[in-house]
């Protein structure tokens, strides 16, 4: 066992957006479940806001964070990368905080007054985003030093948006957060003493390189069969996060102004394709079964939640297909506790009545 022994579930102090697929409570029960392993090295293979490669790291594991998306190479360069101390960066912060807002891009694409229905920020806020955005570019910082002060953009305008915690569509009426002046604060990292990196990548690249551990917090996509595919992306949740990263300023379509890249007829991740094939099997579900077949790692751990769309007999079958189940959890964070499964008793023939995250923990 590599990770530390401590068992103050506490400690982990981890920053993210608002975001679908946060996997905050899951955090110390994911340890938990690894802690008496022979495990150093961990792939976190769609690492998200990173909140799950943040813990990992602070439990003394050496961290792989990879995803496809622009603003999760962003949280992963900030918090398990950047090494500079505070007071380099607050002069940044500073400075950041006292420009003057101008109508800019963000502006006339985002920017909302009393009399504007669902816009995501109000124009005050969108000011003062136009000449944040922009002084960071005139900087002329390295990539890392530069996904500090971007990290703690988002995090600012993440505490002033008027949506439910998407980007898809926004609030008819204002939130109450929306009124508020946003303000740029130093991103609560944490002393790095484990070898990290950040990928930004295909995560059958990133799974091929052999780690102890591989975790896996696919999209399975929502079970909601009147939902259409291509609104339950992320790619489409946070396309604002993406521009924000680039300051791109691309061509944006419909109410909510998503990014062109982000149409229904723009090709999406494998694992967000939640149409079945000809056998009746959803192909997210075949690209996961490829994911653990090619993954080079001794242990793989799947989370799983309630809410998707594939299968419990689908998991089983591919995890039985590629190793040996060793343990199977269920949380219930109603009772906010984590109780063990057998596949015969109780998971195979659970009718699922509140919302559960689950965590399967195989060994290739």
């Amino acid at each position: 066992m590599y990770g530390n022994s401590q068992d103050d579930r506490s400690a982990f102090r981890t920053e993210g957006i608002k975001y679908a697929g946060s996997k905050l409570r899951l955090l110390p029960y994911i340890v938990d479940t690894i802690r008496s392993l022979p495990v150093r090295s961990v792939l976190d293979g769609f690492s998200g806001t990173t909140r799950v490669s943040q813990a990992l790291a602070q439990a003394g594991y050496d961290v792989t964070a990879n995803d496809i998306s622009e603003w999760s190479e962003v949280f992963g360069n900030c918090y398990l990368v950047s090494t500079k101390p505070d007071s380099f960066y607050q002069p940044y912060i500073d400075e950041l905080n006292s420009l003057d807002g101008y109508d800019g891009w963000f502006t006339e694409h985002y920017g909302g007054s009393s009399s504007d229905g669902k816009k995501p920020f109000r124009i005050h806020n969108t000011r003062k985003l136009d000449a944040v955005r922009d002084r960071i570019d005139e900087y002329g910082l390295g990539p890392v030093d530069k996904s500090v002060l971007l990290t703690s953009l988002i995090l600012a305008m993440d505490s002033v948006d008027n949506t439910l915690g998407h980007y898809a569509s926004y609030l008819s009426g204002w939130s109450a957060r929306s009124f508020n002046t946003m303000k740029l604060r130093l991103p609560e990292r944490f002393s790095i003493a484990t070898r990290n990196r950040v990928l930004k990548g295909d995560v059958y690249d990133a799974a091929r390189e052999y780690h102890d551990l591989a975790y896996f917090d696919p999209p399975y996509g929502s079970n909601n069969e009147k939902m259409p595919p291509s609104r339950v992306r992320y790619a489409s949740y946070y396309h604002i996060w993406k521009t924000i990263v680039l300051n791109d300023r691309p061509a944006v379509f419909g109410r909510s102004g998503r990014r062109e890249d982000t149409h229904d007829s723009a090709a999406s991740s494998v694992f967000e394709e939640y149409r079945k094939n000809g056998d009746g099997k959803f192909i997210a579900m075949q690209a996961i079964d490829r994911l653990i077949a090619e993954t080079d790692a001794r242990y793989i751990l799947l989370s799983y939640s309630s809410g998707g769309r594939a299968t419990k007999e689908e998991l089983y079958d591919i995890i039985n297909s590629h190793g040996h189940l060793i343990s199977a959890r269920e949380i219930d964070y109603r009772k906010n506790v984590m109780s063990g499964l057998s596949w015969t008793n109780e998971w195979l023939n659970d009718t699922v009545v509140s919302h559960k995250e689950y965590l399967f923990l195989m060994e290739k």
